[in-house]
């Protein structure tokens, strides 16, 4: 029987490139199913009186297609204009510059957040905007914020994640990654049917400690994926020892996990051990991966997991779909 509902844990920009080629996917089925994505919301911030949701905003963007594919994130055919006159009157990081069209849909989120709506009513709200054609929603409406534990110029701080990936580039070395009031959040509303209900869960080749990881943080959604009855299936976010885009690799490194697909998998576990898959995609580069993950009750498959455009990332989707076919649901 074909799957008719699948759920993807995904990131920003890589997560945004696998759910849309997931979407051209389903859209070739006889009966295409429906598709959830749970976004990572860790990533977000208050800035200049805005919040700002950066995985959201990629996967929103990216899913309308009016993003930037140049720049990987953010809307295409942009203007700095107000960005420009917040430095000018030192509002604001200098070094983290949002475009025009992109502040618009931060003024309207803060504006519907003022009005009392949760996120994920407000997600709903912006997301009709356009046909995107999944279904939208952020793991948890509380403000979890991931903030990053360094020593920078001989002194202990604590940088909210933004700041240590954009104005350090992720050089200075991360402690630990924290989430202060996790304990206390819950998943947004739909967030764990989606995962029960599905039949098929997707990890997208996202950063597996600060997108998928904190995703899997929001008490009740790590035991939800690893209770489903759907076959749960990840793609690698590293090819060849090199992490697909941005700097994962960081924090990889800050974990203690090496940056190898192997690794990766071995970091999110298999389900016969306890741990979340029952699959997972590497690429052609990575085949003698293969062997050493099955013998850890790992079902895998090497096939290319370069996505160069809509057509490169619908046959990952489809590989990914199709090696979860080959699990009886449980």
């Amino acid at each position: 029987m074909p799957a008719t509902r699948l759920t993807v844990l995904a990131g920003g920009v890589g997560g945004a490139r696998f759910v849309r080629g997931l979407r051209a996917a389903a859209r070739a089925a006889a009966v295409p199913p429906e598709i959830t994505v749970v976004a990572n919301t860790g990533d977000d911030l208050w800035l200049a009186g805005l919040r700002v949701t950066p995985d959201l905003d990629s996967l929103l963007y990216a899913l309308a297609g009016v993003n930037d594919e140049q720049r990987g994130w953010g809307r295409a055919g942009e203007t700095e204009r107000v960005s420009g006159e917040l430095a000018a009157y030192g509002v604001g990081w200098p070094w983290f510059t949002l475009g025009d069209l992109d502040l618009g849909t931060h003024i309207a989120r803060t504006a519907l957040l003022k009005d009392g709506l949760p996120l994920s009513a407000v997600v709903e709200r912006l997301a009709a905007r356009w046909p995107i054609g999944v279904r939208l929603l952020p793991a948890t409406d509380d403000e979890v914020e991931t903030h990053v534990a360094v020593v920078e110029d001989g002194e202990e701080r604590e940088l909210h994640f933004e700041e240590w990936w954009v104005r350090t580039r992720a050089k200075v070395p991360a402690r630990a990654f924290l989430q202060p009031g996790a304990e206390h959040s819950s998943p947004a509303p739909g967030v764990l049917e989606a995962i029960g209900e599905a039949d098929v869960v997707l990890l997208a080749p996202s950063n597996p400690v600060v997108s998928i990881g904190t995703i899997l943080g929001i008490p009740g959604i790590r035991d939800a994926v690893t209770s489903t009855r759907a076959p749960v299936v990840g793609v690698s976010p590293v090819i060849r020892g090199a992490v697909v885009r941005g700097m994962a690799d960081a924090c990889l490194s800050a974990i203690g996990v090496e940056t190898s697909a192997a690794a990766v998998a071995r970091h999110y576990g298999a389900r016969a051990s306890g741990g979340l898959l029952d699959g997972w995609l590497v690429d052609l580069a990575d085949a003698d991966a293969v062997p050493g993950l099955e013998a850890d009750g790992l079902a895998t498959r090497a096939v290319p997991l370069w996505m160069h455009d809509e057509a490169t990332s619908a046959a990952i989707a489809t590989a990914a779909l199709d090696l979860a076919g080959t699990f009886a649901r449980r």
